[in-house]
Order: C-alpha cells, then structure tokens, then sequence
C-alpha cells in the first residue's frame, strides 16, 4: 500500500513537472510572437544598419532575385529580433521553472544569472554586429580583383547575419553554464581543468555547427567562446574557494 502511494506521489510529480515545462514553452512562445510585429516593424531600419555597418567599400551594394525575397528576409530578421526583445523574459521563465528545486541561497544566485544571461546575449549579439561580420565581409571583399567582382545577395547575408548573431548570443552563455556547474556541484574545476581538451573540441564542434561551413566563421566564434569558457573557469575558481 505504502509502496502505491509513492508510486502515484512520483507520477503526480512527473506529471507536474511536464505540466511546468509546458507552461515555460508556451509562455516563452507568446513572447517571442507579440514581439514579432514591433520586430517586423524594426527590420527595415535594422537591415539598413547592418549593411551599413558591415559592407566594406569594396562591396557597393546587396541584391535580391526575386519579388518576395525582401519581404520574407524582413520577416526572418523580425522573428530574430523578437527573439532577442524576449529573450530576459524567456531566461525568467526558465528561472521560474526551476526555482521550486532551489535552496534561498541557490535562488539568490540564480537570480543575478538572469541578469548576466541577458548580458552576455546581448554582448555577443552586439559583438557578432559590430566585429564580426565587418571583418567577415571584407575578409570576402579582399579576393575582389578588376576581373573577380563580389555580387552577394540579399538573403545570403541576412541568414548570415542573423545565424551568427543567435549563435554568439548563445555561446556566449558558456560562463554561466561553467558557473552553475560548480554552484551545483555538477563539476569541479579541477575536472573542467582535466577535461579542457574536450570541451575546446566541443566548442569547435559546435561553431562548425552552428556557422557556415567555412574555418574564418568558426574560428570567430570558436575562439572567443574558449576565452569565455577560461574566463568561467577563473571565475568558477573563485567561487569553489569561497564556498
């Protein structure tokens, strides 16, 4: 009888935990979609920006090939910009989520997390705008000869764009994820310290992945990902000392 009674306890846990986890999605999905239309309303202007900001002298201009193409790259660059409007409320509810689990002091902690996570995706997305794809375009503008001419369209640079930017917003997150590792126990230093060669090998995997599949694209988002990965294991260094 007792051994029924835990049985159903877990399943009602389980249950509320899926019911938890739902709940997280869809409000983190409404997000992003009532911030779509001011992201749509916002892409034209940031569009400009970026090819303004990006485009070396040696590439004049972008082109689009077909009638809907402007209109369909416009609504990609809004749904990113929406993403990014939402995103410290998306980290909030995944606070939300897991804050029950927690002990005050580990509540405490997660909750200057919300605030650097919203940092350091804004800090890489801005990095990925203003370093980035400036040297990326005119690393391509330097093969540009009196017979070789760069004629780069519209989309190529906008899925470009905006691929990068979500992946350097994202990667950059590595820090935090090293802290909350050592905050709960889940690793060491010394085992981040051990396992360094698989982790930079891991971060490489996942620049290939989520950039083109060109070594220039990787290495910009590999190389500063291991910096902030070693700048997480210093900081995490400091924390397991004072705990």
């Amino acid at each position: 009888m007792t051994d029924e009674i835990e049985t159903k306890d877990s399943e009602q846990t389980f249950i509320q935990h899926l019911e938890a986890l739902r709940s997280m999605l869809i409000h983190s999905i409404a997000a992003v979609a009532i911030l779509t239309p001011a992201g749509f309303y916002l892409a034209p202007k940031f569009i400009d920006f970026l090819i303004k900001n990006s485009l070396p002298q040696g590439i004049a201009k972008l082109h689009y090939f077909s009638p809907m193409e402007v209109f369909i790259i416009q609504l990609k660059a809004g749904l990113v910009i929406a993403f990014v409007l939402a995103f410290p409320y998306i980290v909030l509810q995944v606070r939300k989520f897991i804050l029950p689990a927690l002990y005050e002091n580990e509540r405490k902690f997660l909750g200057w997390l919300v605030v650097l996570a919203t940092g350091l995706f804004v800090f890489g997305a801005a990095f990925c705008v203003f370093v980035i794809m400036p040297l990326i375009m005119n690393f391509s503008a330097a093969f540009a000869t009196s017979q070789l001419e760069a004629t780069l369209g519209l989309s190529y640079f906008i899925n470009l764009s905006a691929g990068l930017m979500l992946a350097f917003g994202l990667m950059f997150q590595i820090p935090l994820a090293v802290l909350i590792g050592i905050k709960f126990g889940l690793v060491s230093v010394d085992m981040l310290k051990k396992a360094r060669p698989y982790i930079i090998v891991g971060i490489l995997i996942l620049a290939a992945i989520f950039t083109p599949p060109d070594v220039v694209s990787q290495l910009m988002l590999g190389v500063p990902t291991w910096l902030l990965f070693e700048a997480g294991v210093l900081a995490a260094g400091f924390l397991e000392k004072k705990n």
